[in-house]
């Protein structure tokens, strides 16, 4: 099964996940970039990505180097920002057509994961939704083992 992992980091929680499954995976990976790129100040991005997700805004996305069309199965990760997930997920899964694909979720948060796996799995209309994860990172990312990445990833491939 041909296998794309797809994610967008802020903070590089989330990219260090999503590694860890496309190496379990041996996925081809990539990563969502806007176009205009967050400010590197966490304060000024915590302030932008709640009024982003207030008004659930799409912040235009550079174009990604892979088609979508050929792959089987999609690993799709965010970051949790003010209980749902980061804005630039938000534009990929209301632009793209997931009918047919086998589909898995996964999110990291700092405590509380708000409705993001809820969220998400309503915007893969028509996908085979075969597994969700909710990685809690709090201010180490070190507590998420490679074992439980793994004991997740292989879950996806039964």
């Amino acid at each position: 099964m041909k296998t794309l992992v797809v994610y967008y980091s802020y903070s590089g929680n989330t990219k260090y996940i999503a590694e860890q499954i496309a190496q379990c995976l041996n996925a081809d990976i990539i990563s969502l970039e806007p176009v205009i790129p967050y400010s590197s100040d966490y304060d000024t991005v915590v302030a932008q990505g709640q009024e982003e997700v207030g008004r659930n805004y799409m912040p235009e996305l550079k174009p990604i180097s892979l088609d979508i069309a050929n792959y089987d199965r999609i690993i799709i990760g965010t970051p949790t920002w003010w209980y749902k997930m980061a804005s630039p997920v938000l534009t990929f899964l209301s632009q793209n057509d997931f009918s047919n694909k086998n589909i898995a979720l996964f999110m990291t948060n700092a405590g509380w994961p708000g409705t993001v796996i809820k969220d998400m799995k309503e915007l893969c209309n028509n996908a085979n939704i075969i597994g969700t994860k909710e990685f809690e990172v709090s201010s180490d990312i070190s507590k998420i083992t490679k074992d439980e990445i793994r004991a997740w990833t292989d879950s996806l491939k039964q």
